[in-house]
């Protein structure tokens, strides 16, 4: 199997040279193919010459040699290379490997993603093994290196200890640190994460960002500290403080974060016209949000709102190949590129016909092959099913705190004063306050209080998918509760609603208790079904899956629950620590 940056082999090379020589034959040959050239900036007609996994020729010469080449007539079709997305969350209830099946389909060929989940799951060993199996896949899968837990976990320093984080810096398939979200300790003076930082840098590698809301002084200390690109600009205002600043600037249409329409509003009123330090991004956005598309609808939305048609592309491609200094393999359609090609219907619509991932069809006339994305054996990574030894009691459902957790949208928490009596075993319908635990998947520890805003007439909720995969109960009657538990327990993982002793809906979650092993399509059933039982039941927000990862996420304000306990983020304090069982 070939490096992950494709370092071919001399043999390789060599096949390479003999295909233009005329000794060996491609495998492909797309003739007089209307494409994208990015380094002319125009739309123009080619052959391309493809050698398995490999672009060897571009131009107007065709081969002296075909034998077992499949030619194919280009002359009707339109060619963009293959999209990039830069910011994936890959275990939104989904996994690496099923997210990026499902987005080749929407023309997606390279992902660049977030290693928190396996950081805090799985033994480095695992982790790498798992990122050494994905080259298998045609999708090419890139990843980041996290800094931080973004949460107060008991012995992060275990976890993100100098040695770990070296080696995933010095891994070849990881292109950046961060994103940033512990960014106040680097301002606050953790030379630590800037001495990372430093390495990064010195490995030639980015530092992604996490400034929400960041004055145009914290921008520039964080540019004079290392960072390279930002991907929470909001507003039209925001961006050109980022570009003003000298950031790349990543453009996020997301579930819970719907904003480039309004963006590029903002921008175009604003007289913003260059578009080669802007990026797009989709943040990684629950099941749902992607099912009219990835990267290839931003592009869709661009061109609708009067961005540059080129332009518009480059976002998704080159621009982003180039910042991550990848674009001798990706972002092009160019000779030594790896064959990761759209074709498309017209040049007006990004969304793909057909897909070429690492030269295999993965897309073919509007219908998925059957080619593609190989089973993987999950449990030797160390995702299996969760296995708990510990039984939960009523004992552990006692509320006492003297204050709660009130949501202002799907992310955002403030704490407010409990007003109502908790004593008994059952909260009223009439308000939207629920029994709110997050308890250790060991067993060790638990932490109850209220939450208002979720719900009015949740039940009873359990899920083991959370920011650190500890054990979040949210509702209004502790026996099902107990019975919602005792299902996810029995399921080895996931997430499931109860009412009057009855499961009304369950999404199991079979790589240990935070990710699914199912299809994204079949993913996506199940969590619309989940979203409708919610929304049925009060839940008001833009997304429910976010709300339960970012519980504990101590990169947002204000009030968090964590394995350390009830957190004040502004104050940086714990205000009630979690209770041994």
């Amino acid at each position: 199997m070939l490096e992950q940056r494709y370092r071919w082999k001399n043999k390789h090379l060599r096949m390479h040279i003999s295909v233009l020589d005329g000794k060996t034959s491609p495998t492909i040959l797309l003739k007089n193919a209307l494409y994208l050239n990015q380094s002319f900036r125009k739309w123009m007609r080619a052959n391309i010459w493809i050698y398995e996994d490999r672009i060897v020729y571009v131009g107007e010469n065709l081969p002296t040699y075909i034998e077992n080449c499949e030619v194919i007539d280009c002359t009707n079709e339109i060619l963009v290379p293959g999209y990039i997305e830069p910011h994936a969350h890959p275990f939104q209830l989904y996994n690496p490997q099923t997210l990026a099946a499902y987005a080749s389909q929407f023309g997606t060929t390279t992902l660049i993603n977030d290693n928190m989940a396996l950081m805090l799951n799985l033994e480095k060993r695992e982790a790498f093994s798992l990122l050494n199996d994905l080259r298998s896949i045609p999708t090419t899968m890139y990843w980041w290196s996290r800094f931080d837990s973004q949460t107060e976990i008991l012995h992060e320093e275990e976890i993100f200890s100098h040695s770990n984080i070296k080696s995933w810096l010095e891994h070849d398939a990881v292109l950046q640190g961060g994103e940033l979200t512990g960014w106040p300790r680097l301002l606050n003076g953790d030379d630590m994460m800037l001495h990372w930082i430093q390495e990064a840098k010195r490995m030639r590698k980015k530092i992604e960002g996490h400034f929400p809301g960041a004055s145009e002084k914290t921008l520039a200390k964080m540019m004079l500290l290392g960072t390279d690109c930002d991907h929470e600009a909001m507003t039209g205002e925001e961006v050109y403080k980022r570009l003003m600043q000298g950031y790349m600037v990543s453009l996020r249409y997301s579930s819970i974060r719907p904003d480039l329409p309004q963006i590029l509003d903002d921008m175009k009123r604003l007289g913003i016209e260059a578009y080669d330090r802007l990026i797009f991004n989709t943040d990684g956005s629950s099941s749902a949000f992607y099912e009219q598309g990835m990267n290839d609808l931003m592009i869709r939305i661009a061109i609708e709102k009067g961005v540059p048609i080129i332009d518009a592309y480059n976002m998704a491609t080159v621009n982003i190949a180039r910042y991550y200094n990848i674009d001798h393999l990706h972002g092009q359609i160019a000779t030594g590129r790896i064959a990761n090609i759209n074709f498309l219907s017209s040049i007006e619509n990004p969304a793909p016909v057909s897909v070429l991932a690492k030269g295999k069809w993965v897309k073919r006339d509007g219908v998925k092959t059957e080619v593609t994305y190989p089973p993987l054996k999950w449990k030797e990574y160390g995702l299996k099913k969760m296995e708990l030894d510990w039984e939960l009691t009523m004992d552990d459902l006692q509320f006492s705190m003297p204050f709660g957790i009130k949501m202002e949208n799907s992310v955002i928490t403030k704490p407010y004063s409990i007003a109502i009596d908790v004593s008994g075993d059952e909260l009223s319908h009439n308000h939207d306050e629920c029994y709110f635990t997050l308890i250790d998947r060991n067993g060790k520890w638990r932490i109850n209080t209220l939450l208002k805003g979720f719900a009015t007439k949740l039940s009873a909720l359990a899920s083991s998918f959370s920011n650190t995969g500890d054990i979040i109960l949210i509702g209004k009657n502790k026996q099902d509760l107990l019975l919602a538990f005792n299902r996810m327990k029995e399921l080895g993982g996931g997430i499931v609603m109860v009412e009057d002793d009855q499961v009304v809906c369950e999404l199991p979650l079979h790589l240990n208790g935070i990710m699914s092993d199912l299809p994204m399509e079949d993913l996506m059933v199940q969590e619309k079904q989940l979203s409708e039982e919610l929304r049925a039941r009060g839940y008001s927000f833009s997304d429910p899956i976010y709300s339960l990862l970012f519980f504990s996420s101590t990169h947002l304000p204000y009030i968090r629950i964590t394995q350390q306990g009830m957190y004040d983020v502004m104050n940086k304090t714990v205000l009630f620590p979690s209770i041994m069982r």
